[in-house]
């Protein structure tokens, strides 16, 4: 059984579809730690209700991301852990933790990659730049991480149609629902075609 770690930073529901998914038998993993960005986060919460043990590494604590990160490594190598999951996590992952896990961390980003990735596209930001374009798609990509931001290698991708009427978080709630699908099946096709 392959061993996960998700990290968040927020409500946590790319969390919970996976989550959901373990319980449901369509991923065929553990989820061994659930790594938070601060304390008093909501997918935290959702942790605790799955017994999923909880790990606090808030950034505004350490003199160097990297410190931190070097503490990171070292409980998730003492956890075995397979795949690191990034599940609307926000803080930047420094060289270090990507070169210790190298093709085994991956990101779930609000858009259709390579359009409209990078520094500063996160949130609502995406949506409100993907409208501003005026696109007809949109929807979200699973993606490797490397030490760039929104750069690795693409696993897979999941389109939504762009409507005249939308808001940035009508979009945001169309893009959401299809990463709740596409996150789990994304992590269940590494697991079958053992790329992790």
């Amino acid at each position: 059984m392959k061993k996960i770690a998700v990290f968040v930073s927020g409500g946590g529901t790319d969390f919970q579809s996976i989550i959901n998914a373990v319980g449901a038998g369509e991923v065929h993993a553990e989820i061994v730690k659930c790594i938070a960005s601060r304390e008093g986060i909501h997918a935290i919460s959702r942790a605790e209700r799955a017994g999923i043990p909880v790990s606090v590494y808030d950034k505004q604590k350490y003199d160097a991301l990297d410190e931190m990160y070097d503490e990171v490594i070292a409980e998730l190598k003492e956890d075995g852990v397979d795949l690191i999951v990034l599940a609307g996590y926000l803080t930047i992952l420094t060289p270090n933790i990507v070169k210790a896990f190298r093709g085994r961390i991956i990101n779930i980003h609000p858009a259709l990659l390579p359009d409209f990735g990078g520094k500063g596209f996160y949130g609502l930001r995406v949506h409100k730049a993907v409208l501003a374009a005026g696109v007809k798609k949109s929807g979200c990509t699973v993606h490797f991480v490397d030490e760039g931001t929104d750069t690795g290698e693409i696993i897979d991708r999941a389109e939504v149609p762009v409507y005249p009427y939308d808001t940035p978080e009508t979009l945001q709630a169309r893009v959401l629902s299809e990463e709740h699908k596409l996150l789990p099946k994304t992590i269940e096709k590494l697991i079958k075609e053992e790329r992790i």
